[in-house]
């Protein structure tokens, strides 16, 4: 189990649960920064005791054993690099160690850790600060003078703004360096396991074996820290929006209303003033109350619920207390007086309740997504358009990546769909997508399979029909992306963010895209097996490496290329060019059909790995970049070609003629009189 998202909307609630889940990545934090002061402790022991170096080597590995990554659960190593060298070699290598693994390990925990060390100590003591100075301006007298009372009013809207500030930068913090960990604490031990395997000349053998692990390990570290700038960036956006207007982000929560209560507790001669976590479904009429303070360390008391019977607000000069309202149990006597944490706090509560102003609203995304329907017409239109592409365009290379001129597209748009409505919901329904993404999730490949198809078949019959459609057309242009440079992984990038788009835009949403890549990937390889008559799937037998297509985590993205003009098309005028465009107006044409909402809805966060394109406006737009002298580059690692314009090698090939490409991650090279692509990251120039 990883850790839980922690959600900027929560900062606002302050509830239980969200000091729970604050408190698991803070117990992580500590987990991890005492974990690195043993590290880098027995690394020193290391490099010192030369005399001893296999015990050191040992204690070291168990101790590296000992902890576990919840969030990425491996770590880097490198191709072995003059393993065969002299053992000279070894001690220059013992020299560096320091700063190769101590020095890196020491400044992440100093500058990071204790970063999110000092934005604790900040936010308990906001804390302390904003509840010490909500109570004692709860206790004052309504009898005061009004311009005294608005004037505290205003002092508590400062108080309680500064308090949400600091909570979400904390929680901010907690979060990049949760996510930071991932490549600044593992490239440390990259490094100095790669000083230690040159040591092993007569080790060849061992390092050879350990190639497979290493290299699978490089590229997931090398794609976790490509994703960590635009996750952050897109984690960044949504604080800021939580910033600039909290009310309209806030999660859409099960329960109706919930929300700190100060309940009053008659008792000998004296009341008394409680706050208690109070949780109310307005479905079943229920109120759960829960003895819970920030203050005391955030401790638990026991819950306690009733069904309600009514709800009154309480008269201003019945009470000395502000924000005041009685409520009534069925399964409980008496009557029962709260204290709301402010106006607007006790208008909200009262409309949940239905009290004497009930203002109640259903939830708009429901009522959508009830009222949401395929009908004949719409698959009608969905048929024809994927018949055109498979008969005209199947080809065509960007399919379902690149439009063509947005006037264009917006206007047989508008002739297409006429006054139809289209789905406000994603395909796959809103109720199913946590379903999708925990099957996706499964370590066991073939139980995946088997759990989608499940899934499957409880969609509604015509969303199960119209995904049927779509993943057998998908299947069809993924056969040929040796031409349309579509693969089944690069289709999922596409359409994942699209069939399953969140319903609202979270930090949890924005972790989980790849998931949904990696389901429309399943129905697209398995879409016959999943639409089978019987109950459960004839489980796929895991592929061989030799037919496993590429795949985003893998290798270089290859196939996302914005078009440019070459060389043979300088003599061709631009409408020509644009007429290669029509197809591509179709294939956005049915993307808007099935899948873009008719209505303002919460859009799907982009994927970290998503990138921006846009059509050529005319030839001249485009200038020609002048490339590099070529040169000669070594191979780092073996790799097996997946298309006809990759070129395969072993570790030490050498190229000639080596330049950049136009595809991004790749190189272009000569080996033995053949010209093809290389990846980037497997190479290094010479």
């Amino acid at each position: 189990m990883g850790l839980p998202a922690l959600e900027f909307s929560d900062c606002y609630v302050d509830s239980p649960q969200f000091r729970e889940r604050l408190k698991s990545h803070e117990l992580e934090l500590e987990k991890t920064n005492k974990f690195i002061k043993e590290l880098i402790k027995d690394g020193k022991a290391l490099i010192q005791a030369l005399k001893n170096l296999s015990t050191a080597k040992r204690k070291f590995a168990e101790s590296l054993n000992e902890f576990k990554f919840q969030c990425i659960g491996d770590a880097e190593t490198d191709d072995e690099i003059c393993i065969g060298k002299i053992p000279t070699l070894f001690l220059l290598g013992i020299e560096n160690a320091s700063d190769v693994l101590i020095l890196p390990l020491e400044r992440f925990r100093k500058e990071q850790i204790g970063a999110a060390k000092e934005a604790k100590k900040k936010y308990d003591k906001e804390t302390e600060k904003y509840c010490t100075v909500l109570e004692k301006h709860l206790s004052l007298s309504a009898k005061k003078k009004e311009a005294h009372l608005h004037e505290a009013d205003n002092q508590v809207d400062i108080v309680r703004h500064h308090f949400y500030e600091v909570s979400l930068e904390y929680v901010f913090k907690v979060q990049e360096v949760q996510e930071r960990k991932m490549f600044e604490f593992v490239e440390p031990l990259l490094a100095f396991l790669q000083g230690l395997f040159t040591y092993y000349h007569h080790g060849y053998e061992l390092a050879k074996d350990f190639n497979h692990f290493k290299t699978d390990l490089t590229i997931s570290i090398q794609n976790t820290r490509n994703r960590f700038e635009s996750t952050r960036s897109e984690v960044e956006c949504l604080m800021k929006k939580m910033k600039e207007n909290p009310h309209e982000h806030k999660s859409i929560s099960p329960h109706t209303m919930e929300g700190y209560l100060f309940v009053q507790e008659k008792r000998s001669f004296v009341s008394t003033w409680v706050k208690y976590y109070c949780i109310y479904q307005r479905e079943p009429k229920r109120m759960t109350m829960m003895l819970f303070d920030q203050k005391s360390g955030g401790k638990n008391g026991d819950e306690e619920s009733f069904t309600l019977k009514s709800c009154t607000r309480r008269k201003t000069d019945s009470i000395e207390k502000r924000f005041c309202f009685d409520i009534e149990a069925v399964d409980r006597p008496g009557v029962i007086t709260m204290q709301a944490l402010s106006e607007e706090d006790r208008r909200l509560w009262m409309e949940a309740m239905d009290g004497r102003e009930p203002v109640y609203t259903l939830n708009r995304d429901s009522q959508n997504e009830a009222m949401a329907q395929l009908d004949v017409i719409g698959f009608n239109i969905v048929k024809k358009f994927i018949y055109a592409i498979e008969t005209r365009g199947i080809d065509e290379q960007g399919l379902y990546r690149i439009v063509g001129v947005s006037s264009r597209v917006q206007k047989l748009l508008s002739l297409a769909m006429g006054e139809n409505q289209m789905l406000p919901a994603p395909l796959m329904t809103y109720q199913y997508q946590r379903s999708f993404i925990k099957a996706a999730k499964l370590d066991n490949p073939e139980a995946r399979v088997a759990e989608i198809h499940s899934i499957v078949h409880r969609l509604p019959e015509k969303n199960r029909q119209m995904l049927e459609l779509l993943m057998k057309h998908l299947a069809k242009v993924a056969s040929h992306h040796q031409q349309n440079l579509m693969t089944v992984a690069n289709l999922g990038v596409v359409f994942g963010p699209t069939l399953l788009r969140p319903q609202e835009e979270t930090v949890a949403a924005i972790m989980d895209i790849k998931f949904q890549n990696i389901v429309i990937e399943i129905l697209i390889e398995n879409h016959e097996r999943v639409w089978q008559g019987n109950s459960q799937p004839n489980l796929p037998r895991r592929r061989s490496a030799d037919s496993k297509a590429p795949s985003c985590s893998e290798r270089p993205l290859t196939l996302f290329h914005t078009p440019s003009f070459s060389e043979k098309d300088k003599g061709t005028p631009a409408s020509a060019y644009f007429g290669k465009s029509k197809m591509m107006i179709v294939h956005y044409l049915l993307n808007s059909f099935i899948f873009i909402p008719a209505s303002p809805s919460p859009t799907s966060p982009r994927s970290p790995s998503w990138p921006t394109f846009s059509a050529p406006s005319s030839p001249s737009s485009e200038s020609s970049p002048v490339s590099p002298p070529p040169r000669k580059a070594r191979a780092l690692y073996a790799c097996k070609a997946e298309h006809d314009s990759e070129l395969s090698f072993i570790a030490g090939t050498v190229f000639e003629n080596v330049h950049p490409s136009r595809e991004p991650g790749w190189l272009e090279g000569t080996l033995d009189g053949k010209t093809g692509l290389i990846p980037e990251n497997y190479v290094e120039f010479v």
